[in-house]
Order: C-alpha cells, then structure tokens, then sequence
C-alpha cells in the first residue's frame, strides 16, 4: 500500500505521521512545492496550478490515495485535483475540525490563518457545523511561516499573539492549519488557564489519515512490524525532507526511513 501527501511545505508532516501511526508498513510519498511556497500569498489560479503539478508529481509514483495536507490547497483547488485524478486516485481533502469541536458544546475558538479567518468557506463550517456554539475566529499572524521554517522566537511571538486573541473561557480549541498541530503542545500551554483544565486541541490529521485508509478499503494495522519507505519530491524531483522540517518529532520519525519505490 502507498499513500501520497502533498503541501506547499511541511505542514504535511501532521498527517503523515498520522498514516504512518495507523499504518506502519505503508509506503509515503510526500510531494512539497519549495518554489511556490506559502501557497496562502497566491491567486485561486495560480495556486490550483502549482497544487495540480505537486499532485501529478505525487501520482506518478502510483499512490493508492492522496491526501491533501494542506487547509488552503483544500479550500481552493480540491475540486480541480479531483476532476484531474479521480476516480483513478482517491483525493482527500482537509478540513477544520469545526463539527467534533463544536459537539463539546463549550466555547471553541478557531486558529487559522489571516486568510482563512473570517472567510465565506470557515464561515460556512461554522453556519453548519457549529451552530448555538459560541466560536471565535482567531487570525494566527506569522505562524503557518515560522513553523515551516522551524524559527523558534518567532513561533513563541506568533503564538502568544494568537493567545491575546483568544477568549479566557474556551474549551476547544481547532487548528485550522495543518502547521499549526506540529506546535500543538506550545498553542495549548498558550491558552491554558492556570486555574482550569487545558482546552482541548482539535487537529486534522488523524481523522485525514483514517479517511485515507477507509477510501481505498483499507483497516489500521498500528502494531505492524513492517516499516513502509518514504519518497520526498521537491519540486518533483526526489530529495530530502527540508531541513525545518528535523525540528519536529513528525520529521525526525521519517529521517532514517528508505526510499518507497
């Protein structure tokens, strides 16, 4: 079996770590596009363009699905990647994970990018997903960049901004960046009450990666002892994890893995 993922940069790695936590003996191909990234600066236009050339890239290698690991490559150019590859290859999108975060019934605050934020698209997740649920939409300045260039000082600045913006009386908490759930443990130290229990993080990934596997008839096999390769396509072309990307435990989990074929 093998699953391919593609993102501008390595707001991926949630999610792949996520299939390889499922699915040990799965073979990754995680398809980046350095040149063009942050996909989030570019027009609707251009980034389906740039999106369907790192998912042909990905496709090449013969994945049996592709999981979108990208919010803003989701909202903008699902459609497009699906007419390009299905039903040949299974595409799975990303989503905020608005509706598990909303059944708790506490306040739930949205961390997203400025973009995102305020948008028809998450305004419409909330409409349907969260209706009677008090939701703050919080604009995460500079966050999605310093995690993908692993810059810790400005991590620690983007999230403690973030933190202002946020009610003191949120139980939930959506990364709705996939960049986000690879500093979830800084986000959720940011936002917790000294007093009170630590609000809940809801990320994608998981639920990306057990949609991937439901797709194509697949079942988690966690305790496989066979270990799946990994191939990372730059621009297309085989090569390494950025090195950022070694700063997070998703990362380093791939580091010493061999080439899937």
């Amino acid at each position: 079996m093998k699953i391919a993922l593609m993102d501008s940069g390595i707001g991926l790695l949630a999610a792949t770590a996520a299939v390889r936590r499922l699915r040990p003996d799965a073979d990754l191909v995680l398809s980046l596009d350095p040149a063009g990234m942050p996909w989030g600066r570019r027009t609707t236009e251009d980034l389906i363009e740039r999106a369907l050339a790192v998912a042909e890239a990905a496709a090449a290698y013969g994945p049996d699905a592709l999981i979108v690991g990208c919010n803003t490559a989701t909202v903008h150019a699902l459609t497009a990647l699906r007419a390009a590859l299905e039903p040949d290859l299974p595409v799975i999108g990303t989503v905020p994970a608005i509706k598990p975060a909303a059944a708790g019934g506490g306040p739930v605050a949205i961390w997203a990018t400025p973009a995102t934020t305020g948008s028809l698209y998450q305004r419409n997740l909330i409409r349907d997903f969260a209706d009677g649920v008090p939701v703050a939409e919080v604009p995460c300045w500079g966050l999605a960049e310093a995690v993908e260039h692993a810059d810790q000082t400005a991590i620690d600045e983007a999230v403690a901004a973030a933190a202002v913006l946020t009610p003191a009386d949120v139980t939930t908490v959506v990364l709705g960046c996939t960049h986000y759930e690879l500093v979830a443990d800084r986000i959720r130290a940011a936002v917790g009450q000294p007093d009170g229990p630590p609000p809940v993080l809801r990320g994608s990934a998981g639920a990306v990666a057990a949609q991937a596997l439901r797709r194509i008839g697949a079942r988690p096999e966690p305790e496989s002892a066979a270990e799946g390769g990994v191939t990372v396509l730059l621009n297309g072309r085989e090569g390494v994890l950025p090195a950022p990307a070694l700063a997070y435990a998703e990362g380093r989990l791939l580091q010493q893995v061999a080439p899937a074929r």
